[in-house]
C-alpha cells in the first residue's frame, strides 16, 4: 500500500515537470546546456516551485521590515515636553563711582646710587633741576637728614608724569622705614611707611686653606660678614701673621631680611676660632644699660684696651729691635718701634681710648702724633701724610678713630706708618708687649650671661663641632695613586 502511494507521488511529480517543461520550452531551450557535468547525458533542472516561494517571501518581509520598523519606532515616540525656563530676580551689585574704580599702579623708577655720584647728579640724569630737588627737600621735613649723605648702592625711586615732571620720591629714612613724597595733589605729602623687618640666623664653618676671606666665601658667609668676623677678633690674632693653613672657625649669626628680601648681613651671635690650635670665643651680650658687646667665655670684653695693629697694613718692613743699619743714615741704631707698610692714605687708628699730647711736625718722624692712655701708657704715630682736620693737642679721641694718613714724611724710603708703644716713657715692643685685659662684668651682670647665653650657645658650638668632626671622619681619605 505504501509502495503504491509513492508510486503515485512520483508519477504526479513527473506529471507536473513534464507540463513545466511545455509550458516554458523556449527557457529549456537556451538553458539547457548550463551545466557543470560535462558527461554526455544531460540531466534535465528540476524547478521546486514552492520553495522559491517561500524564499521569495521570506527576502520580501526582511526588506520590508528595514524601512517600516524605524517609521514604526518614530510614530510610537512620546511627543517631546518643550522645556521651561524659569527667570529668578537677582540683585546686580551697584556700579562703582567713577571716582572709585580700580586704582593705577604707580610707576615707579628705582635708581641705584653709583660712586662719586651726588644726589643732584641723579636728579639731573633724570632731566630734573634743582628747583625739583629743593621742593622734595622741603616736603621731606625731618626725613631729609637721611639724603645729606648718601653710599653707593642706595636706591631712590622716582615717580615721573607723561611730560617728565616729578611726581613722587620715595627714599629709605632709615633701615626699618621708607619715606614716600608726593608733589601729584594740591599741596606736598610726606608719608612714613614702616617695612617689614625680620632676622634670620645662619650657621656658617671654615677651615682656611689659602685665606679667611676664601675659607668664609666656601662657608656661604659674604664679605662683610667675614669683615666682621676679622673685626671681632682682631684684638688677639694678627690675620696677616698669625693665621695658619689648618685654622677653624664656626660662627652664629643673624641676616636681616626687610619685606622678605634678604636686605643685607645683621650681627654676629657667638663666634669661635681656631688659630694655632688656641681657642677664641666671642659672645653677644645686652648690659644692663641697653647697649650690646661681645665678651669671651670668662665675661671679658672682647675689645682690648688697646689693638695690636692701628692700620690695615700689607706686611711689617721694619721690626723692633735694638741694633738695625738705618736705610737713610747708614748707621746702626736702635729701632724702637714696628714699621708697618701700607699705601699712602691707608687710614691710622688711634690704638686706645686717650688724649693727643702732641700734634705737629717731630724731627725724623715727619708728621707726628703722640696719645697719653693713662698715667703710664701712651703711643706714638710717625710719617703721616696728613692729619685729620679738626684734631689738636688735649683733644680726647675714641679707640679706632682715625688720627691720620699713610705717608712717608720726615726720614722715610717709602709710605709706612712707624708705630710705638711706651710704658713710662720707654718704648716696649707692640708686637710682644702684655698689654691690660679689661675688666670682666659685675658680678650680677656675669650670672646672666653665663646662664644665658654662655650655657645655649657653647652647647650649640660644641653640637656643630661634632658633627663637623663626624661628618670628617665618615668621609673617605683622598689617597693618590
Amino acid at each position: 500500500m505504501a509502495e503504491e502511494k509513492q508510486g503515485t507521488r512520483q508519477n504526479r511529480k513527473q506529471a507536473i515537470c513534464r507540463k513545466a517543461q511545455r509550458r516554458h520550452s523556449n527557457f529549456y531551450e537556451r538553458c539547457a546546456h548550463w551545466s557543470f557535468n560535462r558527461s554526455g547525458e544531460i540531466e534535465p533542472i528540476r524547478w521546486h516551485r514552492e520553495r522559491l516561494v517561500l524564499a521569495g517571501t521570506a527576502l520580501l518581509i526582511t526588506a520590508l521590515s528595514g524601512f517600516i520598523m524605524p517609521a514604526w519606532a518614530s510614530a510610537m515616540r512620546p511627543a517631546p515636553t518643550p522645556e521651561v525656563h524659569a527667570l529668578l530676580p537677582l540683585a546686580l551689585p551697584k556700579a562703582l563711582p567713577s571716582s572709585i574704580t580700580s586704582p593705577t599702579v604707580d610707576d615707579w623708577q628705582v635708581v641705584r646710587v653709583q660712586p662719586g655720584q651726588t644726589l643732584s647728579d641723579i636728579f639731573n640724569a633724570r632731566g630734573l633741576g634743582m628747583a625739583d630737588l629743593q621742593r622734595v627737600m622741603d616736603a621731606a621735613g625731618s626725613a631729609k637728614s637721611a639724603l645729606h649723605s648718601i653710599r653707593p648702592g642706595q636706591e631712590f625711586d622716582f615717580l615721573l608724569g607723561s611730560d617728565g615732571s616729578l611726581k613722587g620720591f620715595r627714599f629709605d629714612q632709615d633701615q626699618a622705614s621708607r619715606a614716600i613724597v608726593r608733589l601729584d595733589g594740591a599741596q606736598p605729602t610726606l608719608a612714613i611707611q614702616q617695612r617689614d623687618m625680620d632676622l634670620r640666623e645662619q650657621v656658617a664653618h671654615g677651615v682656611i686653606r689659602s685665606s679667611l676671606y676664601a675659607a668664609g666665601d666656601q662657608a656661604g658667609m659674604d664679605a662683610a660678614m667675614v669683615g666682621k668676623l676679622a673685626d671681632l677678633f682682631k684684638y688677639d690674632i694678627d690675620f696677616v701673621q698669625d693665621i695658619r693653613v689648618g685654622d677653624s672657625f664656626t660662627v652664629i649669626y643673624d641676616d636681616i631680611y626687610r619685606d622678605g628680601v634678604r636686605y643685607g648681613q645683621g650681627n654676629i651671635i657667638a663666634a669661635e676660632f681656631i688659630n694655632q690650635d688656641k681657642r677664641y670665643t666671642a659672645y653677644r651680650f645686652k648690659k644692663a644699660d641697653g647697649s650690646y658687646g661681645w665678651y669671651s667665655e670668662d665675661g671679658r670684653p672682647i675689645q682690648k684696651s688697646f689693638l695690636r695693629i692701628p692700620v690695615d697694613f700689607t706686611r711689617i718692613s721694619s721690626k723692633f729691635t735694638a741694633a738695625r743699619l738705618h736705610p737713610i743714615l747708614g748707621r746702626m741704631r736702635a729701632h724702637k718701634g714696628v714699621d708697618y707698610a701700607a699705601p699712602s692714605g691707608t687710614p691710622i687708628h688711634a690704638a686706645g681710648d686717650g688724649v693727643i699730647k702732641y700734634h705737629g711736625w717731630e724731627r725724623g718722624y715727619g708728621n707726628f702724633v703722640v696719645i697719653q692712655h693713662d698715667k703710664t701708657i701712651s703711643t706714638a704715630y710717625g710719617h703721616m701724610s696728613r692729619f685729620v682736620k679738626g684734631q689738636h693737642v688735649g683733644e680726647r679721641v675714641r679707640q679706632g678713630e682715625v688720627i691720620g694718613y699713610v705717608g712717608m714724611t720726615g726720614l722715610a724710603t717709602g709710605p709706612h706708618l712707624h708705630y710705638e708703644f711706651r710704658v713710662n716713657g720707654q718704648q716696649r715692643n707692640p708686637q710682644t708687649v702684655t698689654l691690660p685685659k679689661p675688666e670682666p662684668l659685675p658680678a650680677t651682670q656675669m650670672a646672666r650671661f653665663k646662664a644665658e647665653v654662655v650655657k645655649p650657645q657653647l652647647a650649640r658650638l660644641t653640637e656643630l663641632d661634632s658633627r663637623i668632626r663626624l661628618a670628617r671622619a665618615s668621609t673617605p681619605a683622598n689617597h693618590d695613586n
